[in-house]
């Protein structure tokens, strides 16, 4: 097991840039995840670090070594890539053992290890199978099994879940956080699931358009977005960004207008009529009373989920197209129908405000 290390890797495509500029280090035996929307370059760093892609400039180390000119079957890491690449001719116990005979391993060690991971991946009773006689979360773990087996110094997994169901998903997941307690190998995951983002990672690292936008643990991320991107990226559902304008010392969208919250108006210096962009998690939202509340909104969808239920609302306006619209849970007991008027309260201590512009957070303040 090794560290995997970054420093400044930038990989173009003729005169498109994939990735630039990508820095981060992730400590010997710890979980990463890369998350972030299609496009956004995240399989290519996974890529770049098992040597299938060349990158452009900058240097990649795992552990102490550096790594930019070696090949990919000398860097001694192991890939599972979205589609388990099993081969189809071969037994559960030989594509297990495929990675330790290409490096010569002895007869006794490659037996011992495949009985292992066999055990700890319950697939034992597999082993005489083929891949076509297997469902798709027994092939997902024979393809996790054969990574494990060559004991690499570190783990490259690309999207490795995305082709099961959501069940089993959700079972394979919790398999893989399992395992990485059990072999401690270091990790790099790439994911667009932000679920599985949080619920694995011990860091997370947030992409768009190539560049990192974030990096921190699951909880700080969510409760500290830097931007807009990461804020709308991390959340389910993802924190409402409303468009507004400063109205002296209130916020006015859609027609409607509320005060701005005094701690506000004391760290960021507001100036009437500036654009911005509001942002409230979905959790810090509640209907109330008329009197007690912010906005007025139209009920658009109920999503009954057992112990809550989901509501996407309007904020009505009659000059846009499109209208503004949020997304807060209630209580079931709570009978909302689509087209209710509802006054709703926003917990301002949780508010967040954006540049309108660019996305960067202005408030709370990012170093205050």
């Amino acid at each position: 097991m090794a560290k995997v290390a970054l420093a400044g890797v930038t990989r173009r495509f003729d005169q498109a840039i994939a990735i630039e500029d990508i820095t981060f280090t992730v400590p010997d035996g710890e979980f990463w995840v890369l998350v972030g929307p299609s496009g956004c370059g995240k399989s290519t760093i996974l890529r770049a670090v098992a040597g299938l892609d060349i990158i452009t400039q900058g240097q990649i180390y795992i552990g102490d070594r550096l790594v930019n000119d070696v090949s990919a079957r000398e860097r001694d890491v192991a890939m599972v890539f979205q589609n388990y690449a099993l081969y189809p001719h071969m037994s559960v116990a030989e594509n297990l053992a495929f990675g330790l005979k290409m490096r010569r391993t002895s007869p006794s060690l490659i037996q011992q290890r495949i009985e292992t991971v066999a055990r700890s991946l319950d697939i034992a009773h597999l082993l005489n199978r083929k891949p076509r006689q297997l469902s798709g979360g027994q092939q997902q773990r024979v393809a996790l099994g054969r990574a494990i087996a060559r004991q690499p110094q570190a783990f490259l997994l690309d999207e490795p879940l995305s082709n099961l169901d959501a069940q089993l998903r959700d079972e394979t997941r919790t398999e893989l956080k399992r395992l990485h307690q059990r072999f401690g190998i270091t990790t790099l995951y790439v994911t667009h699931d932000q679920v599985e983002a949080m619920t694995l990672a011990d860091q997370i690292v947030v992409l768009a358009q190539g560049n990192i936008q974030q990096i921190g643990t699951p909880q700080a991320i969510y409760a500290s977005p830097q931007n807009c991107r990461v804020a709308q990226f991390l959340g389910n559902p993802p924190m409402n960004i409303l468009e507004a304008y400063v109205a002296t010392t209130q916020f006015k969208l859609e027609g409607q207008v509320f005060d701005c919250p005094a701690t506000l108006l004391h760290q960021v210096k507001l100036q009437s009529g500036q654009s911005v962009a509001l942002g409230i998690r979905p959790e810090h939202i509640e209907v109330t009373t008329e009197a007690a509340s912010h906005l007025q909104v139209v009920a658009d969808v109920v999503e009954p989920l057992g112990r809550e239920s989901l509501v996407r609302a309007i904020l009505p306006n009659r000059d846009r197209t499109l209208p503004a619209m949020l997304h807060f849970q209630v209580s079931p007991n709570l009978q909302i129908q689509p087209g209710d008027r509802l006054p709703i309260r926003l917990a301002l201590e949780h508010l967040f405000l954006f540049d309108a512009a660019s996305g960067t957070r202005l408030y709370p303040l990012l170093n205050p």
